[in-house]
C-alpha cells in the first residue's frame, strides 16, 4: 500500500469527518462523566485529585457514566439526533437508518447501545486526542538538557538512557493516533446501521404508511376518472346535440349550454380540491364528495341534457344510506352514466336502485351498440366501479345479455341499525 493510499486513509476528507463523529461523542460523554466524578471524587480523597492526575478515578468516573449515557438512550428523540449525525459524518448510505424516534423496546434498547458505543468510543479517543500531541513534543523534547527535570521524569528511567529514543518514539505517536482513530471511526461506521437501522416494527410502519398514501391516491384517481370522465362525456354530448338544432330550436341550445356550463363549473370545483390535496398531501382538505341523497338529481338532469332518455327507479330511502356507501353509490351511478353515454351514445338507460333488508341494488341497463364492445374487455371506469364495490364487501357483475348491456352492483349495508 502506497503512502499516498496510508494518507489518505488517515486523512482524507470521511476519516476526517468521522473524527468529527468521535469527537462529538466525547462532548456528549461529558454531562454524564461529571456526574460519575461527583461521584468518584470523594471516593478518592477529595480535593481536586481526580482531576489532577488520579487515572483510577478519571476512569472510574468514565465506568459510571457509561451506564448512565445508556439510560439516556433509551428515550425515544435519541434515534433521529444519532441518525443525523451518523447519516452526515460516517459515510454510510442514509437509506440504511430508520426514520423518526424509537419507538418499542427492541428499538429503544438498539438505540441506547449505539448511543453508549458512541459516547464510549468518542469519550477514549477525545481524551487521547487531547492528551496525547503534547505528550508526544514532550517525548520528542526529553533530549534536551533541563526538560527531564522540568517533567519530572522518575530517575530510574532516566539512568537507563530510553529518553533518547524520544526524538523518534514521539513523533511515531501522532500517527498511531490517527490509525486509533480511523480504526474506531470505521467501528461506529459499520455498526451505526446495524443499531440505528429500521427494525421489523418499523418497517411494518413503513409499510403501512406506504400503503395508506397509495390508497389515498388510487382514491384520488378514482375520483378523478369518474367525475371528469363524466364531465366531459356529457359535455361533449351536449355541444353536440346543441350544434345539431343550433339552427332551429334555441330553447334547447339555452338549456344545453347551461347544463355545459353547470357540469364544468361543478367538475372544475372538484378538479381543484383534488390536485389541492396532491400539493398539500392532508386529505382533510379534499372538498366534500358528492352522495346519492344529495346530487342524484343534479347527475341525472345533466345527463338528460345531453339528449339521452333516463328511466330512474329509486326504490331506497336515500336519505338515510350511511354516509360512505350513498357517496361510492353516487360516483358508481356516475360512472355507469358515463360509460353509456360515451359507447352507447343516445340509447335510453334504465336506472333501478333498490334496498333490501342488508343490501343496495343498482342496476343499468342500455342498448348493446358495436360501439360498447370495448367494455367488455373491463376498462379503467368498470375497474373503478369493481374497486368501489369490493372495498363496500360488495360485488359487481357487467356484460352484455341479449341485446343489452347490463350493469349491476350490490353494495352491503351496516347491520344492526347502525347507519
Amino acid at each position: 500500500m502506497s503512502p499516498r493510499t496510508v494518507a489518505g486513509a488517515l486523512l482524507g476528507r470521511r476519516a476526517r469527518l468521522r473524527w468529527v463523529h468521535l469527537v462529538l461523542g466525547g462532548a456528549l460523554l461529558m454531562p454524564f462523566w461529571l456526574v460519575g466524578a461527583l461521584v468518584v471524587l470523594p471516593l478518592a480523597g477529595g480535593g481536586d485529585t481526580l482531576f489532577r492526575g488520579s487515572v483510577p478515578g478519571q476512569f472510574g468516573a468514565y465506568a459510571l457514566a457509561l451506564p448512565l449515557a445508556a439510560l439516556a438512550g433509551l428515550f425515544p428523540l435519541v434515534r433521529p439526533l444519532s441518525v443525523a449525525m451518523a447519516r452526515a459524518l460516517c459515510g454510510v448510505d442514509g437509506a440504511r437508518f430508520a426514520e423518526g424516534p424509537a419507538r418499542g423496546p427492541a428499538a429503544r434498547r438498539r438505540t441506547a447501545a449505539w448511543f453508549t458505543l458512541h459516547v464510549g468510543v468518542g469519550g477514549v479517543l477525545s481524551g487521547a486526542m487531547l492528551a496525547l500531541p503534547p505528550f508526544a513534543v514532550s517525548v520528542m523534547l526529553l533530549p534536551v538538557p533541563g526538560v527531564r527535570e522540568f517533567l519530572r521524569v522518575p530517575a530510574p528511567l532516566d539512568k537507563t538512557g530510553a529518553y533518547a529514543l524520544g526524538p523518534s518514539a514521539g513523533p511515531a505517536m501522532l500517527p498511531a493516533l490517527a490509525a486509533c482513530a480511523t480504526a474506531a471511526g470505521g467501528l461506529l461506521a459499520r455498526y451505526a446501521p446495524v443499531l440505528l437501522g429500521p427494525t421489523p416494527a418499523d418497517r411494518l410502519a413503513a409499510a403501512e404508511a406506504r400503503a395508506a398514501e397509495l390508497s389515498v391516491r388510487n382514491r384520488l384517481a378514482r375520483e378523478l376518472h369518474d367525475s371528469v370522465g363524466h364531465a366531459l362525456s356529457a359535455v361533449t354530448l351536449q355541444a353536440s346535440a346543441a350544434r345539431r338544432v343550433l339552427d332551429h330550436d334555441p330553447a334547447f341550445v339555452r338549456e344545453a349550454l347551461s347544463a355545459i356550463e353547470d357540469t364544468t363549473r361543478r367538475t372544475v370545483g372538484e378538479l381543484d380540491a383534488v390536485l389541492g390535496l396532491l400539493r398539500e398531501g392532508d386529505e382533510a382538505a379534499l372538498a366534500p364528495a358528492p352522495t346519492l341523497a344529495d346530487d342524484l338529481t343534479g347527475l341525472l338532469a345533466r345527463t338528460r341534457a345531453t339528449g339521452t332518455s333516463v328511466d330512474a327507479t329509486v326504490r331506497a330511502d336515500v336519505p338515510a344510506l350511511p354516509a360512505l356507501v350513498s357517496r361510492e353509490a353516487y360516483r358508481i351511478v356516475q360512472e355507469g352514466l358515463a360509460n353509456s353515454l360515451r359507447h352507447s351514445a343516445g340509447s335510453p338507460v334504465t336506472l333501478r336502485i333498490t334496498e333490501a333488508a342488508d343490501t343496495v341494488e343498482i342496476v343499468m341497463e342500455n342498448a348493446l351498440s358495436e360501439a360498447a364492445a370495448p367494455r367488455a374487455g373491463g376498462g379503467s371506469g368498470l375497474k373503478g366501479i369493481a374497486d368501489r364495490a369490493r372495498l363496500l364487501g360488495g360485488g359487481c357483475t357487467a356484460g352484455p345479455e341479449g341485446d343489452r348491456w347490463r350493469l349491476t352492483v350490490r353494495l352491503p349495508l351496516p347491520t344492526g341499525g347502525a347507519r
